[in-house]
């Protein structure tokens, strides 16, 4: 689920920094969560896959359907 959320943000040409201010949370956070230091939150899980228009499951690694 990590390296997905990375591999989602890079291939949509943004930072970390860009990420964290689109969630609203801080960059150290979202560096958190792709590191798999944090556990990331539904709410923040549903926002990512909104915002990178693909599913909840394709980013927990359930599916590889993007």
């Amino acid at each position: 689920m990590y390296r997905r959320i990375r591999e989602l943000r890079e291939d949509a040409d943004l930072t970390q920094a860009q990420m964290a201010q689109i969630l609203n949370c801080s960059q150290q956070v979202y560096s958190n969560y792709e590191l798999g230091q944090r556990d990331i939150p539904t709410a923040v899980l549903i926002a990512l896959a909104k915002y990178h228009k693909t599913t909840a499951d394709y980013i927990l690694g359930l599916t590889n359907r993007r």
